[in-house]
């Protein structure tokens, strides 16, 4: 957001900006939830489990596709142990390779 100290400050190339900065206590653990490429999953099956399990938009899905395909492995969800565990089990109880790191 920016913000003008006076109307003369539209013309003044040094604007003041205040922003909201989201800042993680030391105590936060964040971790990440990582997909393995696999010869065995179609796209279309891969697409489907993050949509239902990661609770992706088809876009995210799809590119995390990619990724995992190209690249080997992809974050596909960021987020707390608590919140990460369950989609990790639902992830491999579908023999997808996850891992939470």
């Amino acid at each position: 957001m920016i913000f003008y100290n006076s109307i003369k400050d539209y013309d003044n190339p040094k604007r003041q900006y205040e922003e909201e900065v989201l800042v993680l206590d030391d105590t936060d653990e964040v971790y990440k939830l990582v997909l393995h490429n696999d010869d065995i999953h179609t796209f279309d099956f891969v697409i489907d489990c993050l949509i239902e399990i990661c609770k992706h938009t088809l876009e995210q899905a799809e590119q995390c596709t990619m990724l995992v395909h190209y690249k080997g492995k992809c974050t596909v969800k960021t987020g707390s142990l608590d919140v990460l565990k369950p989609m990790h089990e639902r992830l491999i109880s579908r023999e997808l390779t996850s891992e939470i790191v």
